[in-house]
């Protein structure tokens, strides 16, 4: 590398191994339980498979996810820190979790022990898949040579131009993490609606619409990406599932036309906890329009 630091993310990314290398970012791992059962969430899922994650999900597990903590993010910088480097860390959005809080309260200890090295911490203002397009995009400048100020200034002018669409297809999991009601779940599975989300200024996924019917969620995901995206022909687009990889095939193919490049990544444990199979999305580099 051209200039000395490191630039990292987080697991809640959902970026493939390959991504993840292809944008030169260190990904922090995120820890999510299963019963008794702890696992690191890394984006080669090295600890557990999706498939497993998936079908314990579908028989009935309930997993929990927590954020990374104070330690682990002390112990991670300080390495670099301690070997000369300065650090540039943009993970899960301040609107979906505390992480970016708990990791300042690392990063004012670790100023004030190695005060000749830059420790830049940015709320990526995206979720997931729309983190993972962010901090690709990101990489790519990082990999160009773009300093540590260059890179903060391109995140900080891009993050609120990736669009997120979203839609849930397991409501019984929505159920059970308590965002929906039983009544409102079996009156959503009776007439097959499913709910499309959104990302604000802020971060925080919106429910703005509701879909009706498994055929009018593809065409739905086109029409938004149609809408919103900006010179979709120089920019590249993701789409990116929970464990519905022939949806993600359909939605690719559905969008390859519109865009420089279309492609395809995995919802892991950490957003996947939340949302159950079969949830499936575009990110763009577009207009942040949370308006159906």
């Amino acid at each position: 590398m051209k200039y000395n630091y490191v630039f990292m993310t987080d697991a809640s990314c959902d970026l493939t191994q390959k991504q993840a290398t292809e944008a030169g970012v260190k990904v922090l791992p995120m820890e999510f339980q299963i019963g008794d059962n702890v696992y690191q969430h890394y984006p080669d899922c090295r600890m557990l498979s999706l498939e497993e994650f998936y079908a314990a999900m579908r028989e009935g597990a309930m997993p929990k996810t927590t954020q990374i903590n104070y330690m682990s993010f002390k112990s991670i910088f300080e390495t670099y820190l301690k070997a000369g480097k300065d650090v540039l860390y943009t993970g899960i959005s301040t609107g979906l979790s505390g992480t970016y809080d708990t990791c300042m309260i690392a990063v004012r200890e670790l100023r004030e022990a190695y005060p000749k090295r830059k420790i830049v911490v940015i709320d990526s203002r995206c979720d997931s898949a729309g983190l993972g397009l962010l901090v690709y995009l990101a990489g790519k400048e990082y990999l160009k040579g773009a300093t540590i100020a260059e890179l903060e200034q391109f995140i900080t002018e891009t993050r609120d131009q990736i669009a997120h669409w979203f839609v849930v297809d397991d409501l019984d999991q929505l159920k059970r993490g308590g965002r929906i009601s039983a009544l409102t779940a079996s009156f959503g599975k009776a007439l097959q609606i499913k709910p499309l989300l959104s990302c604000d200024e802020t971060g925080k996924l919106l429910n703005v619409a509701k879909i009706r019917g498994k055929s009018n969620v593809i065409p739905t995901l086109e029409k938004y990406a149609k809408r919103d995206a900006v010179d979709p022909k120089k920019n590249i687009a993701f789409v990116a599932h929970a464990d519905n990889a022939a949806g993600a095939k359909e939605l690719r193919k559905a969008i390859k036309g519109m865009f420089k490049e279309v492609q395809i990544c995995d919802i892991g444990p950490v957003i996947g906890s939340h949302v159950g199979s079969g949830m499936l999305a575009v990110v763009f580099k577009g207009k942040r329009n949370t308006k159906s």
